[in-house]
């Protein structure tokens, strides 16, 4: 089955709407102020207690500096998701498998720290899904996330189109009318992934 990979989790109480194996992936998004789901290491940190310990935990960063990378390790996080630049410094120092995102293109970088590649839309967390059929006609060596406008309503037809690894959703299992995750969509997310 196709995993699944929740990100953009900003409040301790929503760890407890996911559990493996059904998820295994969440993310949280640091040190980028931009994000409407930016949070502080703290936070982080809180969140990682109450999850499932079965789940993998991934730090999401956008060209983060090897300072940053070395308080995301101490954390806790088991992988490190880097949108932006990837500095040689920082790849060389951290021991966490990256998981590599590109926003708007299919061309991937090699590096053997990198373990998997993530593609995004060219506005990541916008909600807005891209031209998946770009993405299926290359073959991989690495598993790889698709990212960008996923919902229950069509990450069956991504599934069945491209077949990633991992899907990987945030905006689209959010209320629409407040902050925060929404445990229905959440549910209707993985109903849709195990039917596909």
């Amino acid at each position: 089955m196709t995993q699944i990979k929740i990100c953009g989790f900003t409040d301790p109480k929503e760890a407890a709407f996911v559990s493996y194996p059904d998820v295994s992936y969440m993310g949280m998004v640091l040190f980028f102020e931009k994000s409407k789901r930016n949070i502080s290491l703290e936070t982080a940190k809180a969140i990682l207690r109450a999850a499932d310990p079965r789940i993998k935990k991934v730090a999401v960063v956008v060209s983060p500096s090897s300072a940053q990378a070395e308080e995301i390790e101490k954390a806790g996080f088991d992988y490190m998701q880097v949108h932006g630049v990837l500095e040689a410094e920082v790849l060389s120092m951290t021991r966490l498998p990256i998981i590599r995102a590109y926003n708007g293109k299919a061309e991937e970088e090699e590096d053997p720290r990198i373990c998997a590649h993530l593609f995004d839309a060219a506005e990541p967390g916008s909600g807005k899904a891209f031209d998946w059929k770009r993405l299926a006609e290359k073959k991989r060596k690495k598993p790889w996330f698709l990212a960008g406008g996923l919902t229950a309503e069509n990450v069956g037809r991504a599934i069945s189109l491209i077949h990633p690894d991992v899907v990987d959703v945030s905006s689209g299992v959010e209320y629409t009318d407040r902050k925060g995750k929404d445990p229905e969509k959440i549910a209707a997310f993985i109903q849709a992934v195990k039917e596909s």
